[in-house]
């Protein structure tokens, strides 16, 4: 039980300290791409690219790209989070 605590505390903490943007992406990942940042990612390369693209984000992409790497790796070492289930956008 104290290392689910210790994690939980762990999540909390980096979801209050996550910036505006960080929030953002995360609940565009959910409502535009399915949960899925591989969607996001390819989408932003796309737009990058000069490809078709799904939705016109704000900040530059490079800055979003950095942004998600940090989000996703955060998901993937706690296993199983989707950091969604824990950001809204007030």
């Amino acid at each position: 039980m104290g290392d689910d605590s210790r994690a939980l505390d762990e999540i909390a903490l980096f979801v209050r300290t996550l910036s505006e943007q960080e929030r953002m992406l995360i609940v565009l990942k959910r409502e535009l791409y399915e949960g899925s940042w591989n969607e996001m990612v390819a989408d932003l390369r796309a737009r990058l690219e000069g490809g078709p693209y799904i939705f016109k984000l704000n900040s530059r992409i490079g800055e979003d790209l950095e942004r998600i790497e940090k989000l996703r790796r955060f998901e993937t070492d706690h296993k199983g989070l989707d950091l969604a289930d824990h950001v809204t956008m007030e």
